[in-house]
């Protein structure tokens, strides 16, 4: 399935998780991060991953807290925004920006959208208690995607250190691991 495809099935799993959010002090497997931090960076992140999919550099500017008042619409709103952005095909064509000068390919940037939604998601299900339902078809595809920048994911500080987990893990524990977190983290 192609990835534009994917981040339609990937997008309503993780607004479900974000809809069973009730505490932003709660710890996630990303280190250093508690719900809030995580909340704050999907929605300090959003405009410019959905600028990159019309091809529009969007600097993203200092991060803040967002999270003040009711923070669950915009991230709801900034989610589906750009998922509906990177379910155009012509999304994955070409080149695009992260905000930055430096051009990507739009399709790499579209795998990391579709790992944002995924791992991320998963990150905020763990925090919470909840057990994430990605169709294995994303998350195949979320693993090769994650194989393929995390490399690059490690040299910018993105993902930490590979987690060891046995060539049989099933895809979404091989691209957790793949991007430095450990699949049997619990708060």
């Amino acid at each position: 399935m192609d990835g534009h495809l994917l981040i339609g099935v990937a997008a309503p799993v993780t607004l479900k998780i974000v809809d069973g959010i009730d505490d932003l002090g709660a710890p996630t497997p990303c280190a250093g991060w508690d719900v809030r931090a995580l909340v704050n960076h999907l929605l300090h992140w959003s405009p410019a991953l959905e600028g990159a999919a019309r091809k529009e550099a969007v600097d993203p500017g200092p991060e803040t807290d967002l999270t003040g008042g009711d923070w669950r619409a915009p991230l709801r709103t900034r989610i589906e925004a750009t998922a509906a952005a990177w379910a155009a095909p012509g999304a994955w064509e070409g080149v695009t920006r992260m905000g930055g000068p430096m051009e990507l390919p739009a399709d790499l940037v579209g795998g990391m959208v579709l790992g944002e939604l995924v791992l991320h998601g998963w990150d905020l299900a763990r925090a919470t208690g909840v057990e994430p339902h990605f169709d294995d078809v994303v998350l195949l595809r979320v693993y090769e995607e994650v194989a393929r920048s995390a490399g690059m994911g490690r040299e910018m500080g993105v993902y930490a250190a590979e987690v060891r987990v046995p060539a049989s893990a099933p895809p979404l524990a091989r691209a957790l691991a793949l991007s430095g977190r450990d699949p049997s983290w619990t708060p």
